[in-house]
């Protein structure tokens, strides 16, 4: 009788273990579809900013960016950075690295490593991080704009100015891109005379 009970006490166990995971599973979704919901708003918002008011939208849409829904994995991301920072660029691949593997969900993840893997010269390796992140979060203006740049280094300015264009999209007001997409026109498609 007492191993019967035992044996029902720990299915219970196992049961109710099931049902914090299944409700951590849901919460953890609802609070990914609250993200992309403000997200959407956000770029809705990015796409009719102003001159006067859309460097307060792109940083609410970093910030966004930044949370991954974990603190240990937000602190790998700002340990990242803060090697980045330092220019310990090797150090800063291996915070990211490590953000990757335990969220390779995580877009900024991806996005932050490229930014470590460009700034070690090391462009094959950034586009394939760039490219994970356009995967996971396809409207990452900051991602996009990483590629134009690499593409610039390459030599392969056709593609550069085809990638500014999709940002300039995305988000109409950024002077970066504006000026990317000018000098890139003027030495695709020449400058009339």
């Amino acid at each position: 009788m007492k191993t019967a009970n035992r044996a029902v006490a720990l299915i219970n166990r196992f049961l109710m273990g099931l049902g914090v995971i299944a409700l951590g599973v849901q919460l953890a979704a609802t609070s990914a579809a609250a993200q992309t919901e403000s997200l959407d708003a956000l770029f809705a918002e990015l796409k009719v900013a102003t001159a006067d008011d859309w460097q307060a939208v792109e940083k609410k849409i970093w910030a966004q960016w930044s949370k991954s829904g974990s603190n240990a994995m937000d602190l790998l991301l700002e340990r990242g950075k803060a090697e980045m920072e330092k220019g310990n660029y090797t150090e800063a691949v291996n915070h990211f690295s490590a953000l990757i593997d335990h969220a390779p969900e995580f877009a900024e993840g991806w996005n932050a490593r490229a930014s470590a893997w460009f700034a070690l010269e090391r462009y094959g390796l950034s586009m394939v991080d760039i490219r994970q992140t356009l995967l996971l979060e396809p409207r990452h203006f900051g991602a996009m704009s990483g590629l134009a740049t690499i593409l610039m280094q390459l030599e392969r300015p056709k593609d550069a100015l085809k990638i500014y264009q999709q940002v300039q999209d995305i988000h109409p007001n950024r002077p970066e891109v504006q000026q990317g997409i000018q000098r890139l026109s003027d030495s695709v498609e020449g400058v009339e005379l």
